[in-house]
């Protein structure tokens, strides 16, 4: 029984300190990417930074510098006023 205790606290301290965080951020994302809208400014996984054009099913058509752009929704990474707040 002595022996199970250690293990006990690891497998406590790994739920809490990295697989909740993660599982949070990962639900954050997931709410963010479903109330994006027509007009929102956004960054890419990539790095390309855009305004929301159009919103289809799986696709977002994003305007960069006068170049139309069609991404996945999952590529979105985040909002531009979230990136700079986060500076």
């Amino acid at each position: 029984m002595a022996n199970l205790i250690p293990l006990v606290l690891i497998v406590v301290v790994f739920y809490f300190f990295m697989i909740r965080p993660q599982m949070k951020k990962q639900k954050e994302l997931k709410n963010f990417r479903a109330n994006l809208k027509v007009g929102d400014k956004v960054v890419t996984i990539g790095g390309v930074h855009g305004k929301i054009l159009e919103m289809r099913d799986t696709t977002i058509v994003i305007s960069s510098e006068g170049t139309k752009l069609v991404f996945e929704k999952s590529a979105i990474s985040q909002g531009v006023s979230e990136q700079l707040a986060a500076q």
